[in-house]
């Protein structure tokens, strides 16, 4: 377990109470600076972001910072850190009104999966963001970003929060974290949720997408879920594939689940050994979850006789839900569920709006 470093900004008044963030400092691009000796771009020390983001100063919440003892680049990121933050959030769910966790974009949406999945009956916002390009730079987009999500998980309705849920905020857009997606490496628009509404924009004002934001029931009490099974992996398609292929990654020794991925609208070869080797896969009581390719669109199964086939030997549709969804999901439901039939029923239905009905 890290120890953490915090520090508090703009505390509230003792007679005027006001919302609290905690923002939680992972690592990530937007926690760079550019040294000139060097010439190399190097985490800073984020205590002092006060130095890079003064305009934190005008905004009329209280914000206390908290930083990992080893930050990360998140291609770094692993199941145990999404443990540590879940349990970060747990401890001070009582303390604080939201919270925020500054991320690097490459693994980012596979946070914020998992994090939905992990914490139940959440009733506060739990907003993920990063940058482009480094707080350091003066073309930077770290700013915005930083400061915009402060402001959504800061927001709040008659006492309660605005979204009380997992989302993604970059580049002016607020997105639902399990249907999120990263598109670009070097555009600002990194993210994009091609299968659910915008959750909020960002312009002038931040106008809210209410209908597709998910209630908040602050009745309901927190409950997490921290074991995750990583004997998982992914089986991309692709013309050519071969039995051998095939074989190698269902036969891979402790393997419980696979994320398929299909064509189209959930469509697989149709030659025998193919299925022969998903069946005999199923039978040994790995799991089988059937996700397309296309960024777009949704799994079908059984529209095409190239799909129905995956249905009859039992393979689980995933309907729209992305990838890095389909596999933090995995993840968790295999952690938490010992009964098969169980876990391939919560595997098809959706948990906390990561796939459509």
């Amino acid at each position: 377990m890290s120890s953490y470093t915090t520090v508090r900004i703009n505390p509230a008044l003792p007679k005027r109470p006001r919302s609290s963030v905690l923002v939680i400092y992972t690592g990530g691009t937007l926690g760079m600076v550019y040294d000139a000796q060097s010439g190399q771009l190097l985490p800073f020390d984020f205590e002092q972001v006060l130095d890079k983001v003064p305009e934190i100063r005008r905004l009329d919440f209280e914000i206390t910072l908290l930083t990992l003892r080893e930050i990360i680049d998140s291609s770094n990121m692993k199941p145990p850190v999404w443990v540590e933050l879940v349990r970060i959030i747990e401890r001070n769910y009582q303390q604080y009104d939201s919270f925020v966790i500054l991320h690097g974009t490459d693994t980012m949406a596979y946070t914020a999966s998992a994090l939905s999945y992990m914490l139940v009956n959440l009733s506060k916002p739990v907003i993920l963001t990063g940058a482009q390009l480094p707080i350091g730079v003066a073309r930077t987009d770290a700013r915005e970003n930083f400061i915009t999500a402060l402001e959504i998980a800061a927001a709040q309705q008659d006492g309660l929060s605005i979204v009380p849920e997992v989302c993604i905020y970059f580049n002016s857009l607020l997105l639902r974290g399990n249907r999120a997606k990263k598109q670009e490496s070097v555009q600002f628009n990194a993210f994009t949720s091609e299968n659910y509404p915008h959750l909020a924009i960002a312009g002038v004002s931040i106008d809210y997408n209410y209908p597709f934001i998910r209630p908040c029931r602050p009745d309901q009490p927190l409950d997490i879920h921290t074991v995750l099974d990583t004997n998982v992996t992914i089986l991309k398609l692709f013309p050519g594939i071969t039995p051998q292929v095939v074989s190698s990654v269902l036969g891979i020794h402790g393997l419980k689940g696979v994320v398929l991925e299909t064509y189209g609208a959930g469509n697989a070869p149709t030659d025998s050994w193919f299925l022969d080797a998903l069946k005999e896969a199923i039978d040994r009581g790995i799991v089988i979850f059937n996700v397309s390719q296309c960024e777009g669109g949704r799994v079908t199964q059984g529209r095409y006789q190239t799909s129905k086939l995956l249905q009859q030997i039992g393979v689980i549709s995933g309907a729209d839900i992305t990838l890095e969804a389909a596999i933090t999901k995995l993840m968790v439901l295999l952690g938490r569920h010992a009964d098969p039939v169980e876990l391939r029923e919560h595997l098809g239905m959706p948990l906390c709006g990561e796939m459509s009905e």
